[in-house]
């Protein structure tokens, strides 16, 4: 028996055990897509509850929730890998696929959205859009707390938009407890701490993952000006008189 035999031979014998891959931290959220998560978190709450009471405060929530959205739209072209709408958006053959192996208890594996909670993203961003969007034409019942495009519609379908901007909302409210608890399921379930990474902007995996790679500062700057400019255009009505 030649030396190489033996050695398999033991090997064979006394079994090898597999190196598991080491655990890493691995890049996952930029800057500005965790700024976007939390500040809009921040201001959908704040036009909760002032709505009816302090509008003034609720308008304004709403115009910067457009213009963060504006720059969200900016940014899922523009941004950080994981932040692309490229990189996270799948057919509906993976989507199936990953909600068949959603059961076992194994963590993802993949940098960025899974593919069911990438389309929850795109929905909840549509919906989002369309919500306060309804707010800028909603006129109430007596016709003084109105949006800034009221005037652009007759006084009825004003308030079919004020109608359509609470129902939505109402929408928007199932779908972030149904966020909530898909937090909670990957939690407790498959031990994944997906608010951490959207706090630190990194989470640990084992082997190799893609990280984030970051956008330039320019394309920053450019999402910046972009909602700022929504902002102001959606305050002045769209009246472009200094």
């Amino acid at each position: 028996m030649t030396s190489s035999e033996a050695r398999n031979s033991i090997r064979t014998t006394t079994g090898t055990r597999p190196v598991a891959d080491p655990i890493r931290r691995t890049p996952l959220w930029d800057g500005p897509t965790r700024l976007v998560h939390w500040a809009l978190a921040a201001l959908i709450l704040t036009a909760w509850l002032t709505a009816g009471k302090q509008m003034a405060v609720h308008r304004w929530a709403g115009y910067a929730v457009l213009g963060l959205m504006v720059f969200r739209l900016w940014w899922g072209v523009a941004g950080g890998s994981t932040a692309r709408f490229a990189s996270f958006l799948v057919g509906p053959g993976k989507t199936f696929a990953y909600v068949r192996k959603l059961p076992g208890r194994e963590p993802g594996e993949s940098a960025g959205h899974n593919p069911l909670g990438a389309w929850s993203v795109v929905a909840m961003i549509a919906l989002i859009i369309v919500q306060a969007g309804l707010g800028l034409f909603a006129v109430d019942v007596d016709g003084i707390e109105s949006g800034p495009l009221s005037d652009r519609v007759s006084f009825d379908l004003g308030r079919l938009c004020a109608h359509w901007h609470e129902l939505t909302f109402r929408i928007l409210q199932a779908l972030v407890l149904l966020h909530l608890a898909a937090i909670a399921f990957y939690a407790l379930w498959k031990r994944e701490n997906l608010v951490g990474a959207m706090i630190v902007g990194g989470r640990r995996f084992r082997g190799a993952v893609t990280p984030l790679v970051e956008a330039p500062i320019w394309r920053l700057a450019v999402g910046i000006v972009l909602g700022g400019v929504a902002v102001w255009l959606i305050a002045k009505g769209f009246r472009l008189k200094l």
